[in-house]
């Protein structure tokens, strides 16, 4: 099974999982999700997700000044971020099990 057709479908939720816990820089967001296993996610799709959530209110952004290199754009979970997190968690959550159980053989 090829795992970069699995987290295309899966890197919003991914996403958002790793900046409610604590805001982050693009960069920073991608050595999370590498950290965390995802170790075939490409920057550029990060980057993407990133753009795509913010521009769908589900992020905020804002800008630290740095003295080692260029500011950093940080991005943050809003409100309207949560809530689709929470959803997504319950969607995950039920397609999950439905996956273990075909996949372990038990008829639905």
């Amino acid at each position: 099974m090829d795992a970069t057709q699995l987290l295309k479908g899966v890197l919003d939720v991914a996403v958002l999982a790793v900046v409610e816990g604590e805001d982050g820089y693009g960069y920073d967001v991608v050595r999370r999700l590498r950290a965390a296993g995802l170790e075939e996610v490409g920057d550029a799709s990060v980057y993407g997700t990133l753009r795509r959530l913010y521009s769908a209110g589900a992020l905020t952004s804002y800008v630290v000044p740095s003295e080692e290199g260029p500011h950093r754009k940080y991005y943050g979970i809003t409100p309207q971020g949560r809530s689709m997190l929470a959803t997504q968690r319950k969607t995950w959550a039920e397609f999950a099990r439905t996956m273990d159980r075909l996949l372990e053989g038990v008829a639905v």
